[in-house]
């Protein structure tokens, strides 16, 4: 459609989209007339601004007011006249930086990530990623309060995984190195779902053999492991900052209807899907995608792939319509990729 339109129409829906990303009002013919480069009179720049609306890549919100553009309108901006920015050498290095400075844990990379994200660019940060059962190298238990140990998963691939775990009291420190060793022979190159049955058929028939403490410590967690087949990860950070440009009661509830879907893992796990066969940034300009359909936010979203060219998750910024897209894609492409890297 953009091939279509003429060089007038096309200056004109790119000035009131970006005179609208800035300021969040309506956009009137008089303002155009003074930033067009080739000066036009306001009553051309109406006329245009109808067809426009015709068109429906504009709209009035009041019948003296000037055009905002619509959904349709900001589609068309952003596959056809949207001249993405980059980066500065600065931006960069912060990112870097804040990532790695995370550590090397699955879930500490990601919520760093996530801050990295919500910091730079003053929206809701959000990273996703489905449970992975990957391969594993070692299993440990380390006590860190009395009827509580913490249990780290280190898979093949160097990942480590972080999880803590109710057990009786008075639990040696034998019992839960036991432990750690008869899961770790057992588990090694091999997924939790792949070992499970035959570890708890092992412990059956040996019982007489290993500690009935380490037995019961081998037990809880592969009831914990084995028993969320749902459970992923799901980070949002700064979602308050979607309040930012409510200006109405309706608008209030609608935000706050979205902050409380995106608490739901499992809604949020399909955004997963929408990353599915694509290499780089993509962007969903509200009811585009379901989850934002009523409050009226975009989302800027890169899948999360590792040094496998695997997928496993997906990162990406929440904001309103109006966000600066020039400024947040390559924002979104970077953190992703350098959050791949650090995943292995």
């Amino acid at each position: 459609m953009i091939q279509e339109m003429s060089q007038r129409s096309r200056d004109i829906l790119r000035l009131v989209v970006e005179t609208y990303m800035t300021t969040g009002e309506p956009v009137g013919s008089r303002l155009l007339s003074k930033k067009l480069e080739n000066r036009l009179s306001p009553a051309s720049i109406r006329n245009t601004m109808a067809d426009l609306e015709d068109a429906g890549l504009l709209y009035a919100p009041h019948t003296s007011a000037g055009r905002l553009p619509t959904e349709t309108g900001l589609r068309l901006f952003v596959d056809g006249l949207l001249q993405v920015g980059d980066l500065t050498g600065e931006e960069r290095t912060s990112i870097e930086t804040r990532c790695a400075a995370s550590g090397t844990g699955f879930q500490e990379v990601l919520t760093q990530a996530t801050a990295v994200l919500s910091g730079l660019s003053g929206h809701a940060g959000l990273v996703v990623a489905p449970k992975v059962d990957a391969p594993l190298r070692h299993v440990e238990f380390v006590p860190v309060a009395p009827g509580r140990a913490l249990v780290v998963l280190v898979s093949e691939s160097g990942q480590v995984e972080n999880r803590m775990l109710d057990m009786p009291m008075g639990m040696t420190g034998s019992a839960l190195a036991e432990a750690g060793q008869f899961l770790s022979q057992r588990l090694a190159g091999r997924t939790m779902a792949e070992a499970r049955d035959e570890i708890l058929h092992e412990l059956t028939a040996r019982r007489a053999e290993v500690d009935q403490l380490a037995a019961g410590i081998v037990e809880a967690g592969l009831a914990i492991w084995g028993g969320e087949p749902g459970r992923g990860t799901l980070i949002v950070r700064n979602s308050a900052s979607l309040l930012d440009d409510v200006s109405a009661l309706a608008d209030l509830e609608r935000i706050r209807d979205l902050m409380e879907e995106l608490e739901n893992t499992e809604e949020m796990l399909r955004l997963i899907e929408l990353t599915q066969g694509s290499e780089g940034v993509r962007i969903f300009i509200g009811s585009e995608n379901t989850l934002f359909r009523r409050a009226g936010c975009s989302l800027i979203v890169a899948p999360l792939q590792n040094q496998q060219q695997r997928i496993v998750g997906a990162i990406g910024v929440i904001g309103p319509t109006r966000m600066n897209y020039a400024r947040v894609v390559p924002m979104v492409d970077f953190t992703a990729q350098v959050v791949g890297r650090l995943l292995g």
